[in-house]
């Protein structure tokens, strides 16, 4: 086994990547899959990453907590910033949302316990592989559940005709609310993880690149499954490994 203690120990940050975006990627599935364009994403991960960071170096919680927490934490935003903003569609929305996230980064920026600018470093090393995959194989097995419900039958009439659906008696508010939320605490717990794997963060993770990166992963793989999104985000997450020979024409293929 000394060639896979080898791999591990040079791309297990890279593997780690690639399943911390597979779940930023399914957040904005599960909004999307109910026509909501949202790009508040990279700011729910940013919440969920500061909260559970905080919570492991001044309180000293475990790990698993910090986890619950990360995932919690955006959530709550999420059901307080979502009746306003989800009566908004299409554009609308997007730049909404996207607002929201400069507020985020900008609060973080001038707050002395998140570091400002500098961001927090030396927050512990918790998260383990199995960690993410576990976590990646219940959001995965959750949403699949999800997708042949009665909420995800919701989800794709109210995306496809959103007057329709009211007619049809379904409470659009209701289960758009709940989609953002629920997307918000998978970017959470995605965000937990991610601080405790790379030791630092900062403002500049959770701005407005990232969060078209978190879009582009979906639209690159496709919406019409779980698995487009999954494989969407393995390529960004892989793409600078992969480019790497190619030097100064990295920046032409992306």
């Amino acid at each position: 086994m000394e060639w896979f203690n080898d791999f591990w120990s040079t791309y297990s940050t890279l593997v780690f990547s690639v399943g911390v975006h597979a779940l930023l990627a399914l957040s904005i599935w599960l909004t999307l899959s109910c026509g909501l364009l949202s790009l508040a994403n990279a700011a729910f991960m940013g919440v969920g990453a500061y909260v559970s960071a905080l919570l492991t170096l001044h309180l000293d919680w475990s790990f698993g907590s910090v986890l619950l927490a990360g995932g919690v934490a955006p959530t709550l935003v999420a059901l307080i910033i979502g009746a306003p903003v989800l009566r908004l569609s299409g554009v609308y929305l997007a730049m909404a949302t996207l607002a929201f996230g400069e507020v985020v980064r900008i609060t973080v920026l001038n707050l002395e316990i998140t570091g400002g600018p500098e961001g927090l470093n030396g927050i512990p090393l918790a998260t383990e592989g199995w960690h993410i995959a576990l976590i990646l194989a219940v959001t995965v097995y959750g949403l699949a559940r999800l997708r042949r419900s009665k909420v995800g039958r919701a989800f794709e009439a109210i995306k496809e005709d959103e007057v329709a659906a009211r007619l049809m008696g379904i409470n659009v508010d209701r289960y758009k609310l709940l989609a953002f939320s629920l997307g918000a605490f998978i970017a959470g717990v995605a965000g937990a993880l991610n601080a405790h794997f790379t030791f630092f963060i900062s403002p500049r993770e959770y701005g407005f690149e990232n969060a078209v990166d978190i879009l582009t992963m979906a639209v690159l793989g496709g919406t019409s499954s779980l698995i487009g999104p999954m494989l969407g985000s393995s390529i960004l997450a892989l793409r600078p490994e992969l480019l790497r020979s190619l030097q100064d024409f990295r920046s032409l293929v992306n």
